[in-house]
């Protein structure tokens, strides 16, 4: 392997790390500012307690949105011939992706919160916080698509 190879492969694997990294840390805050406001809408109304949960699984997508990336980024990167081009391609993959989702798992957590916390006073916000939390998801598939066209 030459040393053009080696820091092709360099930026390629900072590429897996970033997408993983970033994309948990988004899924992570978001599961954990929503799971606060489902504690206290539980103290409330602990029937409504399966509707105030799409937070967490809407947060928890973005994790999976990082790991498809990563994997899909390690297995480019351990091709022969990887040229620096193809390590800054993958850089910017892995930080499209990873980025994204953490903006995401932001706004998904600040949203869900205060939805689950507005859902148990109130029946009829559960449709606006729905729109809201899809519209937040979005981000982190916007992410994924890009991401996934710069791993080629």
């Amino acid at each position: 392997m030459t040393d053009e190879e080696s820091i092709g492969k360099i930026y390629g694997y900072f590429g897996v790390a970033a997408a993983i990294t970033f994309a948990n840390l988004g899924a992570a805050y978001g599961t954990a500012k929503a799971g606060v406001g489902i504690c206290s809408m539980g103290i409330l109304k602990p029937e409504k307690l399966i509707k105030a949960l799409i937070p967490v699984i809407m947060a928890g997508i973005l994790g999976i949105y990082g790991l498809i990336v990563a994997v899909i980024l390690l297995q480019r990167v351990s091709a022969n011939n990887y040229i620096p081009y193809y390590g800054f391609s993958h850089l910017a993959s892995g930080l499209c992706c990873g980025i994204s989702s953490w903006a995401a798992g932001i706004a998904i957590g600040i949203a869900g919160d205060m939805g689950a916390r507005a859902l148990g006073q109130q029946d009829k916000v559960f449709v606006g916080m729905m729109l809201i939390l899809i519209f937040a998801e979005a981000l982190g598939l916007y992410g994924l698509i890009v991401a996934l066209i710069l791993a080629k």
